[in-house]
């Protein structure tokens, strides 16, 4: 929201979803991995600090930038950082991996491709779910409540969950006239495929899933 008010839009918060914490058996990661991947910042966020102190001194492939940062502060000590997709973070370690086990620290709510992909070059993928999404329900009322009683301009989609659920928002007939003329930016192709061609608006997909490249997609569609 901060930068978004730095390059001087009004930016309403809508959270469309919740994390909760799940329950981890403690010996959830076993023995003999080699590495653990993480394609969520909130998986790491969920973790229990006793989970996250035995895997430490693994290498930690993120999927990004900003798990990369998360699994840092975390504690891990030896982060990479990959291209921002999972699909391609599986492709690149794939084959370094191959006859391994990793420990993949996850959301119980995920695509299947990061570890169909890793499983078909032989890695053991050891999936720990650390925490779930719930989406969350408001009223028409609600929702004009929280926000400017006037129509939204663009909505931005972080999340393929977020998506789903900004669709059936967009497409319910006494919000109409909130979200008839707003542009959307989604972060990848997968969560613009999630909001699909609700109410025929055009999506806009930034050139890559990092949150600068949809900042500035945003600021030249404006």
């Amino acid at each position: 929201m901060r930068r978004l008010q730095e390059l001087g839009f009004e930016p309403i918060l809508l959270p469309l979803t919740e994390t909760m914490t799940l329950p981890i058996a403690a010996n959830a990661a076993g023995d003999n991995a080699a590495a653990v991947a993480i394609t969520s910042a909130n998986a790491v966020r969920h973790a229990p600090k006793e989970l996250i102190d035995a895997l430490a001194a693994l290498p930690c492939h993120a999927v990004g930038h900003r798990t990369a940062e998360a699994a840092r502060a975390a504690g891990f000590l030896s982060v990479s950082e990959g291209p921002g997709d999972a699909e391609k973070l599986a492709e690149a370690i794939a084959a370094g991996l191959s006859g391994k086990a990793i420990v993949y620290l996850t959301g119980r709510v995920r695509f299947p491709a990061f570890e169909a992909r890793l499983r078909q070059a032989g890695v053991e993928v050891r999936a720990i779910e650390t925490y779930d999404t719930i989406s969350l329900d408001y009223s028409d009322g609600e929702i004009r409540a929280r926000l400017p009683d006037r129509a939204v301009d663009a909505v931005l989609l972080y999340s393929a969950k977020a998506a789903a659920a900004m669709q059936v928002l967009a497409k319910r007939p006494d919000l109409r006239d909130l979200f008839e003329a707003t542009q959307v930016f989604a972060l990848s192709e997968r969560i613009a495929s999630a909001f699909g061609d609700a109410a025929g608006k055009k999506i806009r997909v930034a050139r890559e899933p990092q949150e600068e490249a949809l900042l500035e997609l945003l600021h030249d569609g404006a």
